[in-house]
């Protein structure tokens, strides 16, 4: 593992513990963005893996699904829990309060 690596699956660690504090406050909101974070930190340790970097989110999700999903290398799901993850984040980040609850999204 490179350091780099270590570095984003400590952000993933963190994001992870700040996900489940935003939840147990009722701050499903908040508790989604930090939850996509999560996943989304666990990817670009993959791609570091393989010598790739991007600056946008677009181009994480899609190398992750088109370098590691769609050969194999991890569970399709996981790329496709990473897209609705951060469809979910964009209604509780740039949505009305309260676009995210516990049971579904608006």
């Amino acid at each position: 593992m490179t350091a780099d690596q270590g570095e984003l699956l400590e952000k993933a660690r963190i994001s992870l513990t700040a996900a489940k504090l935003l939840l147990e406050g009722t701050l499903p909101d908040f508790a989604a963005s930090r939850a996509y974070y999560v996943m989304f930190y666990v990817a670009q340790a993959f791609l570091e893996g393989e010598g790739m970097a991007f600056s946008r989110h677009s181009a994480v999700i899609a190398a992750f699904g088109r370098d590691f999903a769609r050969l194999g290398r991890v569970p399709i799901e996981f790329h496709q829990y990473l897209i609705k993850a951060q469809e979910i984040r964009q209604s509780g980040d740039y949505g009305p309060p309260h676009a995210v609850t516990l049971n579904r999204t608006t």
